[in-house]
């Protein structure tokens, strides 16, 4: 047997690699994401005062910090079993819409779309710069422009785009000023018409293109049917920043509906001795190994996801959006990998447009943004849809508010088993007899990249050194073994 080794996969956020092992006709045995960082921030938030939490957590990862800093600060929430005000609860969404939006355009724009337009061309040229010469500067320029201004909303609310002090039990930290009423209202104008740009994009570039709409469309490399779980408001639509989780089955059948409080009744947790994610799955049905189709407990999480549990999106634009997306795969769920990406351009589109709304109302400046905890801390769960899928931040807390537990449980790592499966699928329909190159090896990438994983939220990764042991097999026997102390 033979090894193939993809080490770092480039364009996503943390270190993985994927292994590849060839039988001896040179075809595709199996194939595994591993994931080579070391889970430890769950152990390295107790001890802590609870109220530190949203912002010690945003420090799992640069990308995600809004949605580490909104799941923590309703756990807080929900550990002091305090409501936070309607007004807060609007100055939250719209921080959490923009952070939403500003993940999924630089996932889109920077390392999902020279996927799609730039497939066969050089290495050197498959990035944002050689979107240059497909898109032109313009577009690009507004593409990051925008993005700032999703950036700038977040610091605008939190003091800062990066680290926010935003989120307090029971509410917000500051009002809502009018003339930053006005600057946000300026920039969600702008948000929406760009996001309808980038929706327009899609069709142009991507499904009147005949290679890419082939590997859109096709049920073989990058398909696969599964169980999806996302989050739904009280009209089943989809939202971001509060709901019912909901899954349904890979014909669409809702398996189950609960609130984010009683996720260990739904979901449970796999291991695996070759990587340091865990793989989550539905208790209802088990976990059954990697496979897919009905019997399996896997599901997967994220924006295709969201989409495919949810009756529809709650703005107008966005909803023609969804419906026209289901219309051209005729009907849902959708089960192709690479339509993630359509679906994000979806959701940057409802995210502008729900920013428009909640900024545009009367009551968004109102002062009354904190209630203040009167209750003893005990244990509570906060749950969000990050930009990558169904975050969960679970913590338990002695009588004086002190951190005894916590379990976070991150999109990534919820569609951890469903990324092994993508690869295995990719990598056996394109490497046949051996034969690899640069383009096949990207392509196995697309399959990865597709979901948009963050491997620092997924491992919790502390910076530094660690004790590892490396085991190299050849075949079935142990061929050398590396360690490090």
């Amino acid at each position: 047997m033979k090894k193939i080794e993809i080490n770092p996969v480039t364009r996503l956020e943390g270190h993985g690699k994927v292994t590849i092992i060839l039988d001896d006709e040179g075809n595709v045995a199996d194939a595994f994401f591993q994931v080579v960082e070391f889970r430890g921030f769950e152990k390295f938030c107790e001890g802590r005062h609870v109220e530190e939490l949203p912002r010690i957590t945003p420090k799992i990862c640069g990308v995600c910090p809004g949605a580490h800093h909104m799941a923590s600060t309703k756990a807080c929430d929900a550990v002091f079993e305090v409501e936070p005000t309607e007004t807060a609860k609007m100055l939250r969404e719209i921080f959490y819409n923009a952070h939403v939006i500003h993940s999924h355009m630089l996932h889109f724009y920077a390392l999902a779309l020279p996927d799609l337009l730039l497939i066969s061309a050089d290495p050197k040229d498959r990035n944002i710069f050689g979107l240059l010469n497909v898109l032109g500067r313009d577009v690009v320029a507004e593409a990051l422009e925008c993005r700032g201004y999703a950036q700038k909303i977040q610091e605008i609310l939190a003091g800062h785009p990066t680290y926010p002090v935003f989120g307090l039990p029971g509410g917000v930290s500051k009002p809502l000023e009018e003339d930053d009423r006005k600057k946000i209202e300026d920039m969600a104008k702008k948000l929406v018409e760009f996001g309808k740009k980038g929706l327009e994009i899609f069709r142009e570039r991507v499904l009147k293109n005949e290679e890419i709409l082939e590997l859109v469309k096709e049920r073989d490399v990058y398909y696969q049917e599964t169980n999806y779980m996302g989050m739904v408001d009280e009209n089943g639509n989809v939202n971001f920043y509060e709901g019912t989780l909901r899954a349904v089955d890979p014909e669409g059948n809702v398996i189950c509906e609960f609130e984010g409080k009683d996720y260990l009744n739904h979901i449970a947790e796999h291991v695996e001795p070759w990587s340091y994610v865990k793989f989550p799955y539905l208790k209802e049905i088990g976990w059954k190994g990697f496979v897919d189709g009905k019997e399996s407990g896997i599901y997967r999480v994220n924006a295709l996801a969201r989409l495919n549990v949810a009756d529809g999106m709650a703005t107008p634009l966005a909803n023609d959006a969804f419906r026209e997306m289901f219309e051209f795969f005729g009907g849902k769920p959708v089960h192709n990998i690479l339509a993630y990406n359509w679906a994000r351009l979806i959701e940057i589109l409802y995210g502008a447009e729900r920013i428009l709304e909640l900024v545009q109302d009367e009551n968004v400046t109102r002062k009354d943004v904190r209630n203040i905890p009167k209750k003893r801390p005990g244990e509570g769960v906060g749950v969000v849809e990050a930009p990558r899928g169904v975050l969960i931040h679970h913590y338990v807390t002695n009588s004086q508010g002190i951190v005894e537990k916590v379990n976070l449980i991150v999109a990534t790592v919820q569609n951890n088993p469903a990324i092994n499966l993508s690869i295995k699928k990719a990598s056996q329909r394109l490497i046949r007899n051996g034969k690899v190159d640069g383009k096949v090896l990207n392509m196995i990438e697309m399959a990865i990249r597709a979901y948009d994983p963050c491997l620092a939220c997924a491992s919790h990764a502390l910076p530094g050194k660690m004790p590892l042991v490396v085991d190299i097999y050849w075949g079935d026997k142990l061929y050398r073994r590396l360690v490090r102390n």
